[in-house]
């Protein structure tokens, strides 16, 4: 049986990510911060929640960062949500953060006094929105065009390559929903609270073989 490693580095949802993982596929899924399970796993999710300073600091104090480098290369790879912001080379949140730079590009916070159509957005955005399909990609199988996912950020990703941004949202401004990149893949949104199209979107992470 093939194994999924879920990235334990003390902070992020966890559990409903395995269990997501558990119900869209076959394989054994692993909570672990241990390197060398991670290490043998044929795919690799990194999830996150909460300020990214101190998911950072977590993650390099264990070595995750490394880590990620390196096992991101050779086979499936997912961020999710603040693991997606984690990928990033900067992040302005918390006065301003290195990350681990595998996706060229910033996070920004969004800005105050945003509308639209005449109503105001509330930050944190937070709920179900239209993601876009800017490129095909085989995480998009059986996903419709526009189709939503479950939201939950104060930061949005500013790409700093436009040829990586898979799908787009949008929320007073237009912001990454999903990132590419050879056998890495990352989103914004929750997978796990997405309903049908984010079991979706795990399945065909489970069954990718991390070409693109």
């Amino acid at each position: 049986m093939q194994t999924v490693a879920v990235i334990d580095y003390g902070m992020g949802n966890l559990h409903s990510v395995a269990k997501a993982l558990e119900h869209a596929g076959s394989h054994q899924v692993l909570v672990t911060g241990d390197p060398a399970v991670i290490r043998e796993a044929d795919r690799i999710v990194l999830p996150g929640v909460g300020a990214i300073r101190d998911c950072m600091a977590e993650i390099r104090r264990q070595g995750i960062d490394e880590l990620v480098r390196e096992v991101s290369q050779d086979r499936p790879f997912l961020g999710v949500c603040v693991g997606m912001q984690a990928l990033m080379q900067r992040s302005e949140e918390n006065g301003g953060v290195d990350c681990i730079g595998l996706f060229p590009g910033a996070v920004r916070r969004f800005p105050g006094g945003m509308q639209e159509e005449g109503e105001s957005l509330k930050v944190p955005h937070m709920g179900w929105n239209e993601v876009s399909h800017v490129l095909d990609h085989p995480l998009w199988h059986g996903i419709p065009d526009r189709a939503r996912f479950y939201f939950v950020h104060s930061f949005y990703v500013e790409a700093g390559n436009p040829r990586q941004v898979v799908g787009r949202g949008h929320y007073g401004l237009d912001f990454a929903a999903a990132l590419a990149d050879g056998s890495r893949f990352a989103t914004q949104f929750h997978p796990e609270k997405s309903a049908d199209c984010g079991l979706q979107l795990y399945a065909n992470f489970l069954a990718w073989d991390g070409r693109w």
